[in-house]
């Protein structure tokens, strides 16, 4: 026998030995799969419509164990206790407590509103603070019950440290994908949109192994949450009245929760996740996801922004950096190409490089090169100082660099200067829905797509701008139309139909659960 038919030979039994391997492990698949969810509080696949495949089962499987490995959950509650929070005035805030606490409201009071969350980027988090804003004033506000703001981050404990080492990756494929671009980008934006059922199964079953962040609660306590792990968790931890937020505009299986009541922002989202298989009384469309004050104090700075723009005042531009902190490079090519205007006095900047010291170093590096001088602001107190000074005055300079050492601050900062500022210059995030003029800029992930469009059709933000030369093109657009004009009409528009409401609808929903 020759060397070529010995080659042959050997491919083909290799060949074959795969091909037997790949289905003795379809086989056994679906009863890997049984044991798994053997345990589970709900079903995801009655969820979903029906059990997996073979090939899905085994995904899920493999996931799944790439996710949580062998361990084995837990269902036993972490004690906890809660302090008044030095940030929001009358909002109370869980950690651990070795010592044990009772979740209830207080003396005499029913048990309080939980807002859970996980401190994954920036997004989640603002929505989590923008719900108990509206449990602690406004017209739905409990007059009993405590709100309770839950981090399951800031539960110290070896669940919180399989989120944050999950999380640690997928800050670094963010970032990666943003500074790469081309492949990278693809590759990472179809990831982040490709959220078919079995990411349900995995994202539910990763939730089991975090009951215990959970489990130290009054199961009295409706839940609202802003994150699904966060939902599923507590579904699975045997609570009945939780409340999902879902985030993003773009219809996926893992960013609901089988055994909660799902809340979604936009019609297009409602629909597309009805027609997905997403049961009818598990899905409700409440509006946006938006802070009160943010929402209450939607006429004055629309007002305030046609008269800025009226009188020929400076373009006030907002530019955050999100929780991962990708984007670096287009925002600084951004900032270098409106050096011009800026030195012109005809716009006006203000920079949250948020908690992120490579954002801040390249920020100062960018302004520098192009001889740009500018402000600091370096804690919430100077932010509170500064949106006050700006509700009449002008800043010392064209340019204010907010940075920070602490988390809350960074995300707050946006949050407040909203009011203040004429546009947001954002990617497709959690901000593509808020109630200010938005110049949408690159995303981040496929998924965000959707949210750019979201505004666009609304009329208070553009579509996804993805070259800065064009967004340059935009800021001129403000400059010299009535385009800013428009978007704030719109702004006072959907406000008149509840659009922005959609926290206040969490809050009213979850109090009508317990009978407030």
């Amino acid at each position: 026998m020759d060397m070529l038919s010995i080659a042959l030979v050997a491919l083909t039994s290799i060949a074959g030995g795969i091909f037997l391997t790949w289905k003795l492990l379809l086989l056994l698949a679906p009863g890997w799969y049984s044991k798994m969810i053997g345990g589970n509080h709900v079903s995801v696949d009655d969820f979903v419509g029906g059990p997996p495949s073979a090939k899905s089962a085994l995904k899920s499987v493999l996931m799944n164990w790439l996710s949580v490995g062998s361990r084995v959950a837990k269902r036993e509650g972490y004690d906890l206790k809660t302090e008044d929070s030095d940030k929001v005035p009358g909002l109370k805030v869980t950690s651990r407590d070795e010592k044990g606490t009772k979740s209830n409201g207080g003396a005499g009071k029913p048990p309080p509103v939980i807002v859970g969350t996980i401190r994954m980027g920036f997004g989640h988090h603002r929505i989590a603070y923008a719900a108990t804003s509206w449990g602690l004033g406004g017209d739905v506000a409990s007059k009993d019950r405590d709100t309770w703001f839950h981090d399951f981050l800031n539960i110290e404990s070896e669940e919180a440290q399989m989120i944050k080492d999950t999380d640690k990756l997928y800050s670094k494929g963010s970032r990666l994908a943003s500074e790469l671009g081309g492949t990278a980008e693809k590759i990472w934006g179809s990831i982040t949109k490709s959220g078919d059922e079995d990411s349900l199964r995995v994202t539910y079953q990763t939730s089991e192994h975090l009951v215990p962040l959970i489990a130290g609660l009054d199961r009295d306590s409706p839940i609202i949450a802003s994150h699904s792990l966060v939902a599923c968790a507590a579904v699975a931890a045997g609570f009945k009245n939780v409340i999902n937020l879902v985030i993003d505009n773009h219809a996926q299986w893992f960013v609901v929760a089988p055994g909660a009541l799902n809340l979604v922002q936009g019609p297009s989202n409602y629909h597309s996740l009805l027609q997905m298989g997403v049961p009818e009384k598990d899905l409700a469309l409440a509006g946006h996801w938006i802070p009160r004050d943010l929402v209450e104090g939607i006429p004055d700075a629309c007002a305030r922004r046609s008269a800025r723009r009226k009188a020929g005042k400076p373009l006030r531009i907002i530019i955050p950096v999100g929780g991962a902190g990708a984007q670096r490079k287009f925002i600084i090519d951004l900032i270098g190409a409106l050096s011009g205007l800026v030195k012109e006095g005809k716009v006006q900047l203000f920079l949250n490089a948020a908690d992120h010291e490579h954002m801040k170093k390249a920020f100062i590096e960018v302004l520098e090169a192009h001889g740009v001088d500018f402000d600091n602001v370096s804690n919430m107190k100077g932010v509170r100082e500064f949106k006050d000074k700006m509700m009449t005055g002008e800043p010392k300079k064209n340019v204010t660099l907010f940075a920070y050492d602490d988390y809350f601050t960074a995300v707050a900062t946006t949050d407040i200067l909203c009011n203040v500022a004429d546009v947001l210059a954002c990617k497709p995030s959690e901000l593509a829905f808020y109630p200010i003029p938005k110049l949408m800029i690159r995303r981040v992930g496929d998924h965000e797509a959707y949210s750019a469009l979201r505004a666009s059709e609304l009329g208070d933000g553009t579509l996804e701008i993805r070259e800065v030369p064009l967004a340059v093109k935009y800021v001129k657009i403000f400059l010299t139309t009535d385009l800013l004009h428009v978007m704030n009409k719109k702004i006072e528009d959907n406000n008149k139909i509840g659009t922005y409401d959609g926290c206040k609808e969490a809050m009213r929903l979850a109090l009508e659960m317990v009978g407030k």
